[in-house]
């Protein structure tokens, strides 16, 4: 028999919903508005530029939602690195991804009260919360509001320095969303890591 424990609280499923929605209009639009042809339109240019912008609104102040809670609550204790060691635990971890998930061993690092990521995953989070994200928001800012953006950095243009960085944050946080659903069917069955961030349970097997 399995055991549940409650991992997702209430305002992260909530933030979690309205990230996901909101990112996948921003992937759907930064794609079609990059990738422009007046032969083949994914979204029509002036509905992309629209939805992309509310949409990035949303996530900003989604993001400052997210990070209110997460210095308020206990939340934050899941993203403390220790980084003693730190380099074996994930080097075990990404063995077991590669190749003892699919022979059914143990995992090195099971889910618990006090441990909800794993060593990769706690890494990976931060990288994404704490660097991919606020690369994005910012630069993001900067597009929407140009004025903002110096006109020169160290030979290169403002706007296509800013333009750069977003889109190379955008592209890398969008394979993140890929692997992130990939190991999400890594669960006690293969839709339950979704179910639990629809009821807030975490189902151990």
């Amino acid at each position: 028999m399995s055991e549940k424990l409650f991992l997702y609280p209430t305002w992260l499923r909530v933030w979690h919903a309205i990230n996901a929605v909101f990112f996948l209009v921003l992937l759907l639009t930064g794609i079609s508005m990059q990738y422009s042809n007046p032969n083949w339109v994914l979204v029509p240019f002036d509905i992309a530029v629209a939805s992309h912008n509310i949409s990035g609104v949303v996530i900003l102040i989604a993001y400052f939602f997210y990070l209110f809670f997460f210095i308020t609550t206990g939340n934050k204790r899941h993203y403390k690195i220790e980084f003693k060691g730190l380099m074996g635990r994930v080097i075990t971890q990404v063995r077991y991804y590669v190749f003892g998930v699919f022979k059914k061993e143990e995992a090195p690092f099971p889910t618990s009260w006090n441990m909800k990521f794993n060593p990769l995953q706690q890494l990976t989070y931060v990288l994404v919360m704490f660097v991919l994200y606020p690369i994005l928001i910012a630069t993001g800012v900067a597009l929407l509001f140009p004025e903002l953006i110096i006109d020169n950095f160290f030979g290169i243009g403002g706007t296509l320095l800013t333009a750069l960085l977003h889109a190379s944050a955008g592209f890398l946080t969008s394979m993140f969303l890929i692997i992130h659903l990939y190991f999400a069917t890594m669960g006690a069955t293969f839709f339950a890591n979704f179910k639990s961030i629809i009821n807030g349970y975490h189902e151990v097997h």
